[in-house]
Order: C-alpha cells, then structure tokens, then sequence
C-alpha cells in the first residue's frame, strides 16, 4: 500500500471529533500489542491521557494533529501544556502503511512551529527503549534523553525513556 501513498492524499486536522477518543485509544492498543507485545496496561494508560488532555484542553496551549487518509484516522500526535511554560509531546503515532512517507517528520515539524509559535520554553516526552525509530527523530530534532526507569508498567520488562527539549534556554 505504501507505494500508492502520497503525503498530498492525506488531511492533518487540528480538532477532535466524536470518535476519535476512542480510536486513538484502540490504535495504541492493537498498534504497541501487535509490534511490541505491550499488554491492556498501555491501552489504559493511553485512555487515561486523552481524557487528561480533553479535561483540561485550552485552545491557546495544546493542539492535536490527527492525519487522516480516506476518512481513516492514520496518525495521531498531541501537545499537552504542562508548568512553567512546558509542553509534553504525547501518543505520536502512524500505521504502519503511513511510516516512511514523510508523514511523521511533517507532522513533528507541525509540533515543533506550535511549540515555538506559543513561546515554550521546553518540551519533552516519554517513550520506551523499544521506539527506536521514534528516538532517532526526536534526537535530529535536539530531544535529550534525561532519564531511564526500569518498568513493567505495560505489561512486560522494557526501559521508560525521558527526552526533553530546551527551545528558549535562559541566560
């Protein structure tokens, strides 16, 4: 499918819709079990994030981008704001078909110009050893890893990673 797959066919929207809660939820569930083995836990987690985030979603501070192709949600990726003008890059995620086309980078640079747009001064995220991908991307972009825990909080043994990002250091 990749190959007929072009970044113009696909829409990146910045609004939540009915649905989508739910889907985004479903998608890390069947999406980390199937390629990382990560058990209902992460589901849970990821359920009880979007929740965090709608219940105190401020327009002027956070923002989704959800990459739809054909009317199906594809990607998904959320700026949380957190103390002291902070941001928390969560749940970033693209079918498989949908990786390697640019979509991911195009949608990471959307990230970074509302981080910037909205004068954060930092950012971070948490992932596991296991993104490796993921980590190379965030890494190009100047992500730090800061901290590594040893967990069993998705279901199985893995390292839980910090990246942070220092956009406006003080001097």
């Amino acid at each position: 499918m990749k190959n007929n797959i072009s970044l113009e066919d696909i829409i990146i929207r910045t609004t939540l819709k009915p649905g989508d809660i739910g889907y985004i939820t479903y998608m890390h569930g069947a999406i980390y079990e199937r390629e990382h083995g990560f058990g209902v836990s992460f589901e849970a987690y990821v359920a009880y994030g979007l929740y965090e985030f709608y219940k105190n979603y401020d327009p002027q501070k956070d923002r989704v981008w959800i990459a739809e192709h054909n009317n199906r949600i594809v990607g998904f990726l959320l700026l949380m704001h957190r103390e002291n003008d902070s941001a928390q890059l969560r749940f970033f995620i693209l079918e498989n078909d949908y990786r390697g086309i640019g979509l991911g980078k195009k949608m990471i640079g959307l990230y970074i110009d509302f981080l910037k747009e909205r004068n954060y001064k930092t950012s971070y995220l948490w992932t596991t050893n296991e993104q490796i991908a993921a980590a190379i991307i965030y890494k190009k972009l100047g992500f730090t890893l800061m901290e590594e825990l040893e967990s069993t909080s998705f279901g199985k043994p893995l390292k839980e990673q910090r990246y942070d990002l220092i956009l406006n250091p003080v001097s």
